[in-house]
């Protein structure tokens, strides 16, 4: 259990660049309130991208900022990014804008290509997608080639060049 507490996180770290001194509020937290042994793995935890957050049965809790509440409409269309289920996650992260509309082209999945992120219902690395659009090739020519649709392949370019929802 302590190697999967590692796992995630190196994850929360890693992945979605949470800081330190929030994860260790979060476990905090958690290790006071809750009856889990093994916080980071025995229940679902999300993220905003700034804040560590938990699902109660009414509310939604900022368990980074000792359990405050969060705006429920704000944080429910970032937490519709993240699918949990078994102990596996999927995430979709914003490429354009941050809105419930933003489509869910591309999936970061410690499933799939070791959490690099990939188009959606694919194991097509955005990277790869991306390092064959520089070296010339067009986007008919690479959705043809993978099967794809032009905006799968043009979300994964977007992706990779980092013109990603701020």
């Amino acid at each position: 259990m302590n190697l999967l507490e590692c796992h995630m996180l190196a994850a929360m770290r890693k992945i979605y660049d949470l800081h330190l001194p929030k994860i260790r509020r979060a476990v905090g937290h958690l290790s006071g309130n809750s009856s889990f042994r093994h916080p980071l793995v025995e229940q679902p935890l999300y993220t905003d991208g700034v804040d560590i957050l938990i699902k109660e049965i009414d509310s939604i809790l900022n368990i980074s900022r000792g359990g405050q509440f969060a705006i429920p409409e704000i944080i429910c269309v970032h937490l519709q990014r993240i699918e949990y289920e078994k102990g596996k996650f999927k995430f979709y992260p914003f490429v354009r804008e941050r809105s419930a509309e933003e489509p869910k082209y591309i999936v970061i999945n410690p499933s799939i290509a070791f959490g690099k992120p990939v188009i959606a219902g694919t194991g097509i690395s955005t990277a790869v997608i991306a390092s064959r659009f520089n070296a010339r090739e067009s986007v008919p020519d690479l959705a043809q080639e993978y099967g794809l649709e032009e905006k799968q392949i043009e979300e994964a370019i977007r992706w990779e060049t980092r013109a990603v929802a701020a």
